[in-house]
Order: C-alpha cells, then sequence, then structure tokens
C-alpha cells in the first residue's frame, strides 16, 4: 500500500499570495525543516514503514520549486540518501505550474524525485486571475507536458467553489483535467481562511459561495469520473488541521468530506437503480430492495451515520445491502428478489432453521421443514 514521508514546507519564497491562502498564518507556525530534519523523518520511517519500495518521500505544503535554489537543494540532497537500493521508491514534491521548466525537471530527476503534483487549482483563467493565482491555464498545460515528458507521475490539485466560480467553470476545469489525464488529483473544496482576500470578499458579500450541497455534489462527480477514468484520487476534501479549526471563517470543510462523497455516489446510482426497477414493475410491492456493493465497501454505501437507509426510508423503501467480489469501486447491483431472498438464506441459517416453514425459490411453494432437504 502506498504511502508518503510527509515533510511540511512553509511558503518561503513564494512569489504569490493567492486568495485563498495566508502565508503569515502558515509560516508563522511551522517551524522549517532543514537537512537535519529531513534524515531524521526518512531514519525514523525506515523502521516504522511496512512496505518501503512503496513510499515516496514528499515535500508538501507550498510551491517546491519556487523557494530559494540554495535550500530546496538542501532539502533535496538530504532525501537523496534514502532513494533506491532497498530504500524508499522516491521523491514527490507539489509546486506551482509557473515554476516548471526543462532546467528545474533536470534537477528535480538527478536527485531522485518520481512525481510532481501541481496546484491548477481551477482551469478558467478568469477564475485564476479573480483569486490571484498570478498563472494561466496554459501554464498548467504546458507544465503537465513537461512533466510528462520528462517521464514524472504528474499529480493534478483542483479547488472547488472558488471566488468567480459557479458550475460553467467547474464543468471547464473538470472536463481539462480528464483531457490531461494526470496520473493523480486530489480534489480541494474551498475553505475560506481569515486574513485572506477571500475573507475580505465574503465579509463585503462580494463573494457569495455556493451551497455546500452543490460543493458536495460536484466533488462527488470528479471523484466519481476520475476513479472510473483509472485516474487515483488521493485526496477529497482538506486535511484537518490546527489552522483550519481556529482560522476557518467560511468555505466547505468537513472532517469526513471524502466519506461524504462516496456515500452521495452510491446513494446516486441506488437511485437510479430504484428508478429504473419503479419503471419497470420489478420493485415488489412492499418496496423492499437489496444492493450489491464491491466487498469492503458497505460502509461507504449506507453512507456516514447511515445517511443512505434513511434516505431511502424518507421516500418509502426499505434498503438493505449485501458485499460482492469482482464489483467495481462505487459500482451497485439491484438483486431481483428470488437473489435477495437467496442471499438473505445463506447469511441468516439460524433465523432459517428457527421458522416452521420452508419454501422453494422457484415455485415458491411452502411446505414444513421434515419434507425440505436443507431441514
Amino acid at each position: 500500500m502506498h504511502s508518503n514521508i510527509s515533510i511540511f514546507v512553509p511558503h518561503v519564497g513564494c512569489p504569490h499570495k493567492c486568495a485563498f491562502c495566508d502565508q503569515n498564518a502558515i509560516t508563522g507556525k511551522q517551524k522549517l525543516p532543514h537537512k537535519e530534519d529531513v534524515e531524521r523523518a526518512c531514519l525514523q520511517a525506515l523502521g516504522q514503514v511496512d512496505d518501503i519500495a512503496d513510499t515516496e518521500i514528499a515535500f508538501f505544503g507550498g510551491s517546491f520549486t519556487a523557494i530559494p535554489r540554495e535550500y530546496m537543494l538542501e532539502l533535496l540532497s538530504a532525501a537523496h540518501k534514502y532513494v533506491g537500493e532497498g530504500r524508499f521508491r522516491g521523491i514527490r514534491i507539489s509546486t506551482r505550474p509557473d515554476y516548471i521548466d526543462g532546467e528545474i525537471l533536470d534537477i528535480l530527476k538527478s536527485f531522485g524525485v518520481t512525481a510532481i503534483e501541481l496546484g491548477a487549482q481551477s482551469m478558467s483563467d478568469e477564475v485564476l486571475e479573480a483569486n490571484e493565482r498570478g498563472h494561466t491555464a496554459e501554464d498548467v498545460r504546458k507544465a503537465s507536458r513537461l512533466i510528462r515528458e520528462c517521464g514524472f507521475e504528474l499529480g493534478l490539485q483542483m479547488m472547488i467553489g472558488l471566488y468567480k466560480s459557479c458550475r460553467e467553470q467547474e464543468d471547464e476545469t473538470f472536463s481539462e483535467i480528464m483531457a490531461i489525464h494526470p496520473d493523480t488529483v486530489r480534489i480541494y473544496p474551498v475553505v475560506i481562511l481569515k486574513n485572506t482576500r477571500l475573507a475580505e470578499l465574503l465579509e463585503s458579500g462580494d463573494y457569495e459561495p455556493m451551497s455546500f450541497d452543490e460543493v458536495l455534489s460536484l466533488s462527488a462527480r470528479a471523484l466519481g469520473a476520475f476513479t472510473e477514468a483509472g485516474i487515483r484520487v488521493i485526496k477529497c476534501g482538506l486535511h484537518a488541521s490546527e489552522i483550519v479549526e481556529q482560522d476557518m471563517v467560511g468555505g466547505f470543510y468537513h472532517p469526513a468530506f471524502r466519506e461524504l462523497c462516496e456515500g452521495l455516489l452510491y446513494r446516486l446510482n441506488m437511485e437510479a437503480l430504484l428508478d429504473k426497477a419503479v419503471e419497470e414493475g420489478r420493485l415488489p410491492e412492499n418496496k423492499n430492495a437489496v444492493f450489491a456493493v464491491k466487498k469492503g465497501c458497505l460502509s461507504k454505501a449506507i453512507g456516514q451515520k447511515k445517511a443512505n437507509i434513511g434516505y431511502f426510508e424518507k421516500a418509502g423503501f426499505k434498503v438493505k445491502m449485501t458485499e460482492e467480489n469482482d464489483m467495481g469501486l462505487y459500482e451497485v447491483r439491484l438483486l431481483d428478489e428470488l437473489e435477495a431472498a437467496h442471499r438473505y438464506s445463506m447469511y441468516n441459517k439460524k433465523l432459517i432453521k428457527r421458522s416452521r416453514v420452508c419454501g422453494c425459490f422457484y415455485c415458491k411453494k411452502h411446505l414444513p421443514p421434515m419434507k425440505c432437504r436443507a431441514g
């Protein structure tokens, strides 16, 4: 299972103050890592990580290639000692798309960097400008091409619900990222921190964020489509932190945001199957329905705090769920009456044996247990 040794590099040298970022708060609360810190983290992880061959040293938190060159080389040199030859798989960095060029990529390659994540955030130039990103959508396209040509794993980070972004701009970003088809994606709903431009716009009334449900719907759609397209979604929702908890004044933060998205995906897929069954007259009169989902995904399908069970109960349906092998993530199958009954009997043998009546799945004839072979 893939894992990261995460080393947070605050926004030292970041050339822009984006509308959603409070650099002073982040930099002031985080100690700058140095060579010794990197080596200490790597040595500690060597004795703790289960699968060293699938582990990367990850420099997160800012625009890695925009920090002072000498400092960047110090961090890379320290990490490079722990890459290859029975040690970690490589180094992962995150940076801005306008701080990628041939020279930078040659340096990163020489120090064992394997994956580069770009903070695209949006693929709408209008939204990028309004949020003071300082780069264009074309910068994202160009940097993505260069990264791919040099053999790095490409990751893109997107933000949903930015200032001046509505469904049209979100669709544009989604379509462009699908077209680039990165190896990985991070989906971040916008969180508005105090002391940022977004906080000022929110307070003045110039920024009217989308509803939470709309952002949840957009995020769930992206999660489902990227997954189906073979693009690994390595993060969905902002990581919980002291900064978020203390400084958030608005936006779309939830500690289990990905779980909400997955629950919504399953609910929508189940709803579509129920609608079709009702339309075709295949649903029992008592409106009982049994859905099969991928093994290990039962809790996702049930939803956070059994939200999906409650949702269908309000609509008059009694829904149960079971697991199956050989199903895709977020895939749902509606079992017919016979199959649902058979599945029930398989997992409730003790209850069935206590019954005074047995029956045939095929002819539905009832008979006493002593005449039933299964009895």
